[in-house]
């Protein structure tokens, strides 16, 4: 894509998939608060309140140097008398903010707050029908195993914790959630040596909309290098273009990233997820 397709994927990105964004789960909510209408404008916010294990955050956000202070303030005062009132686990969310978000420093406002900053990570976007194409096949010794059951989310879990050296609660509960409610929203894939599974990744997948996210990924140490990732990102991608959906995105870290160029994804920017955590 040249940079004038990148800007209007742009748009389009934030449009569907954070100022009309649709809640991720069932039970999850998403709400459009302040601005000059009440639904967004200059002042408004974009949030979803996730009940369970969390993943409560601002999605996206219209502001300027008059209001960015106020609704920072808000959001803070309004997470927290959830929390209060036991109708989230407690008071952490998410404040999900790009490099072309308004006002400029953000950021700086955020940090003042109080709020935490999480490692950056690169908005990549590649075409699946492009994607779809990769020629791939699996390395010696390797299987996929498609995510449906219970028996699947727990093969994931013991991949990630192999990866990434922690346990993952609100993924877990996440998978079960959707594969219980709405299944055809999701499509999570283990790579499996043998008995073991050494790789672990999904896609989440929202009706209507025009993209899809890639998660997860993380190989065990001594599995990497072999093309896994390169697998588990073919493997979505033929499912996403097989169901109609145009763009996969990914919030890359700094080890994904040139994996993914190479296969043909590009940056429309930067993302660096701040959080409050009460």
């Amino acid at each position: 894509m040249n940079a004038d397709e990148l800007i209007g994927v742009r748009a389009e990105f934030d449009a569907e998939m954070r100022r009309d964004a649709q809640p991720d789960t069932a039970d999850a909510r998403v709400e459009r608060v302040g601005g000059a209408d009440g639904v967004g404008g200059a002042g408004g916010v974009v949030r979803q309140i996730v009940p369970g294990a969390g993943g409560n955050s601002v999605l996206w956000s219209d502001l300027d140097e008059r209001t960015a202070d106020a609704a920072i303030a808000e959001q803070v005062a309004f997470f927290t008398e959830l929390a209060a009132r036991g109708e989230v686990a407690d008071a952490e969310f998410e404040w999900k903010l790009y490099d072309y978000d308004r006002p400029a420093d953000l950021g700086d406002r955020l940090r003042a707050a109080g709020f935490v900053a999480e490692p950056a990570e690169t908005l990549l976007i590649g075409r699946a029908s492009e994607l779809a194409r990769i020629p791939v096949e699996p390395p010696a010794g390797i299987t996929l195993r498609v995510v449906t059951d219970e028996e699947g989310v727990e093969l994931m879990m013991e991949a990630h914790r192999g990866a990434f050296g922690t346990d993952r609660p609100r993924i877990r509960e996440l998978m079960l959630n959707l594969l219980r409610e709405e299944p055809d929203t999701i499509e999570a894939v283990v790579a499996m040596a043998g008995d073991t599974p050494v790789s672990a990744a999904r896609m989440e997948m929202r009706p209507g909309t025009s993209f899809a996210g890639l998660w997860g990924g993380g190989t065990l140490p001594q599995w990497r290098g072999r093309g896994i990732y390169r697998l588990l990102v073919a493997h979505r991608a033929r499912v996403a273009a097989e169901r109609g959906i145009r763009y996969l995105q990914v919030d890359a870290s700094e080890d994904s990233r040139p994996i993914l160029e190479r296969l043909g994804f590009q940056v429309l920017g930067v993302t660096v997820p701040w959080m409050w955590e009460g």
